[in-house]
């Protein structure tokens, strides 16, 4: 299950001031409305669309050897961080899942073209609008590629699309081509999406078990959520700017890039919101740890941690590497709290499925309430376009 601690490595606060902020904001989330389908499963996700994606994923691994998701922000990060988490480090498996259109890197475009040859490739790209620059830029030279791979038959099956279910650029080919697509829901953000065919499909693809993730999520005890967001909230007003999202276990790296995008653009806004980053411990402690102690006092840590005993023993101390990893997280927060450096501290019996649905959705809700507190829109990011209207003035010189 999913457990929290809210008091070894904080001082103690007075929260009662947040009761009647809470109870609101609970009213907000329970009564639904505009952008906040996530917030119901069924909303999010209809069985019928699980099926559909359980189906298609399993012709696609029987039929491919390359997987390639286009997309960036909300439209990846949640299902590069669920395959990363729950896949093995060194093992290749069938079909090959790789992400494009995250980035501006020729080189890689020029590269994955060039990998493209002689793997049979399905393509998933996934846009809402259908115009974002990286994933635009990336589709088009994929599907030239493929179109020169394939027929018109073949690219039936090969070309699935994620995008609106009436509008865009994205719909239009798909429905002039009969693509195989699935909606991005309208009432649903792009960093609130992995729970819907957005990161499903690719999850379902790399073979993780998409039922046992939603699972998850009915187990999730909100009021601890809803906890979590007042402390944050709480640390906010005392000066504490930054939060660590620190992981023990480096198969978390991407589910934190996605706690870092959902927290930033849910919260950053109005000049207000705290900014998230990250830290993999241990690693980052003999670069970074220096600072974390002792630098400017503006940090708090969120701890993601993983309770189970390990099995892997070594020469030089009695205990499993997994529980001196353990050992290591207690006594840096401890050590971190003595200089000041507060922790909350989330940890799950295991990483796998279940733990994972867990995970998203404590941190959704977190997230969204967190906004809320802020008094700023969870559910918008109009400071994203200030630097796409400046890229597109360039382009079109």
């Amino acid at each position: 299950m999913l457990k929290t601690d809210f008091k070894t490595y904080l001082k103690d606060r007075n929260l009662k001031f947040y009761d009647d902020k809470i109870l609101k904001i609970k009213n907000t989330l329970n009564n639904g409305g505009e952008m906040l389908d996530w917030y119901d499963i069924n909303k999010c996700i209809s069985p019928d669309e699980v099926i559909k994606i359980k189906n298609i994923s399993k012709e696609i691994r029987k039929n491919c050897e390359l997987f390639i998701v286009i997309g960036i922000g909300g439209s990846f990060l949640g299902a590069k961080a669920v395959i990363t988490a729950l896949k093995p480090y060194f093992k290749k498996e069938k079909p090959e899942i790789i992400f494009a259109g995250n980035s501006l890197s020729e080189s890689y475009l020029t590269e994955l073209i060039s990998y493209m040859d002689d793997k049979e490739t399905i393509i998933n790209v996934i846009s809402k609008s259908g115009t974002t620059l990286e994933p635009s830029i990336a589709f088009d030279i994929i599907y030239e590629k493929m179109k020169n791979k394939y027929t018109d038959d073949e690219l039936k099956k090969r070309i699935i699309i994620t995008t609106d279910p009436e509008k865009g650029i994205l719909r239009k080919l798909a429905d002039n081509n009969n693509y195989q697509s699935f909606i991005v829901p309208t009432q649903i953000g792009g960093r609130y999406s992995v729970l819907t065919a957005v990161g499903l499909l690719p999850i379902a693809v790399s073979g993780i078990d998409i039922d046992k993730l939603l699972l998850g999520i009915k187990k999730v005890n909100k009021d601890l959520a809803f906890k979590y967001a007042t402390i944050r909230d709480s640390l906010y007003h005392q000066g504490k700017l930054v939060e660590l999202f620190t992981f023990y276990e480096p198969k978390l790296e991407y589910f934190v890039e996605w706690l870092k995008q959902l927290f930033g653009e849910t919260q950053g806004k109005n000049k207000k919101g705290i900014l998230p980053s990250s830290s993999n411990n241990t690693r980052d402690l003999h670069s970074l740890g220096q600072f974390y102690q002792d630098g400017t006092p503006i940090i708090f840590e969120t701890i993601i941690g993983i309770d189970k005993k390990g099995n892997l023993k070594n020469n030089l101390y009695k205990y499993p590497v997994e529980d001196i990893n353990m050992i290591a997280l207690k006594q840096v927060a401890y050590a971190h709290f003595e200089a000041g450096v507060e922790s909350n501290v989330i940890m799950i019996d295991d990483l796998d499925e279940f733990h994972i649905g867990m995970l998203i959705y404590f941190f959704e809700i977190a997230a969204a309430a967190g906004g809320y507190l802020l008094d700023v829109n969870p559910f918008d990011q109009p400071g994203v376009t200030a630097y796409k209207k400046l890229i597109e003035k360039e382009l079109k010189k």
